[in-house]
């Protein structure tokens, strides 16, 4: 049975910097991406940042690109997310997630996590 568990979400403030970690078990994985996608109050749940098994296969939304860095352990099945200066339009809940075939899409993945909160505030 494939498990996804997310770790490290917290509060910080504005300009501050978060490391979220995610581990995948039960499961093969070579084949899968592995992704962020995020859900604030009353919003649809949105893609974050992604990456393939190849090294340098990674992805992100234009709103992150610059600020968040997405890396991916093959050998232990984990893929963190970096998050640096972090906004208040950062908030709301981050799930990890395995899939595949296009990265950016929601419904492309097949596994998920719970969910971990990061809340950006003064």
């Amino acid at each position: 049975q494939v498990q996804v568990v997310e770790s490290g979400g917290g509060s910080v403030q504005p300009g501050g910097s978060l490391r979220l970690s995610c581990a995948a078990s039960g499961g093969s994985f070579s084949r899968y991406i592995m992704g962020w996608f995020r859900q604030a109050p009353g919003k649809e749940r949105e893609f974050v940042a992604a990456a393939g098994w190849s090294v340098g296969s990674t992805y992100y939304s234009d709103s992150v690109k610059d600020r968040f860095t997405v890396s991916r352990d093959n050998t232990k099945n984990t893929v963190a997310l970096q998050m640096d200066n972090l906004k208040s339009e950062d908030t709301g809940v981050y799930y990890c997630a395995l899939g595949s075939v296009i990265p950016t899409y929601v419904g492309s993945y097949e596994f998920w996590g719970q969910g971990t909160q990061v809340t950006v505030s003064s």
